[in-house]
């Protein structure tokens, strides 16, 4: 009677590059016979000398969610390796915290008010304001400020340092620009004000310039959702 021997499914699939060896894990097995697996072809089989040179690893996991200790456990195990170290985990979930946090950095929050002297309106992602910001008032935004008003105040676009943001104003008038961390302070780069929307921006020379409106569409094409999403 011949017995035909079951060929052992594999989880992981080893490709070399010119930057190291990345992994392709399977998201479909398990989380333990994942590891047993990675234990078994890359740590009980490795005959390294002690001062081989060290060898990148990407990790590319599908669609799979790896906890912090996970990780840290992969990286671990890995490590065992002698000469292999984890560079980068790679994968095409996030947590739910992770997804409520880019969602509110990546949302245009749009507000009607006035900002007064001495109030603060701060948001994590893009600022639509439908209203002035008076002298002493302050806006903040993670990513750009759009204001459809005067802006007299005080305006900070990018504060976590994306010096890729912009800030418009109908009437550009500020006390202050700030762009990641770069600043233009009382701006006296004209005494009237115009009646055509413009916005400040960072050149190639790491200023903040203010100018036309629709020079952003040369300036910065990628800049609406709409056109991120096409």
């Amino acid at each position: 009677m011949n017995v035909v021997a079951k060929q052992k499914q594999q989880y992981v699939t080893i490709k070399g590059t010119k930057d190291g060896l990345t992994l392709y894990l399977d998201d479909r097995c398990s989380y333990d016979d994942l590891m047993k697996e990675i234990e078994e072809r890359l740590v009980k089989r490795s005959s390294v000398a002690a001062n081989s040179p060290l060898v990148s690893v990407h990790l590319k996991v599908g669609n799979r969610y790896l906890t912090p200790a996970q990780e840290e456990e992969l990286r671990a195990l890995i490590r065992r390796s002698k000469n292999l170290v984890v560079d980068s985990i790679e994968s095409n979930v996030i947590s739910k915290a992770e997804a409520i946090e880019w969602v509110q950095k990546t949302e245009i929050v749009t507000v009607s008010r006035i900002v007064r002297s001495g109030q603060v309106l701060h948001v994590e992602g893009d600022l639509l304001l439908l209203g002035d910001v008076n002298p002493g008032g302050t806006v903040i935004a993670g990513g750009n400020i759009f204001i459809l008003g005067a802006l007299r105040g005080i305006a900070h676009a990018g504060y976590a340092g994306n010096k890729e943001a912009i800030i418009a104003a109908s009437v550009m008038k500020p006390m202050q620009l700030r762009i990641g961390d770069v600043m233009n302070r009382a701006p006296d780069y004209k005494t009237d004000e115009r009646n055509e929307m413009e916005c400040a921006y960072i050149n190639e020379h790491n200023q903040i310039v203010v100018d036309r409106l629709q020079l952003l569409m040369h300036l910065r094409p990628n800049l609406t959702r709409l056109e991120r999403r096409m």
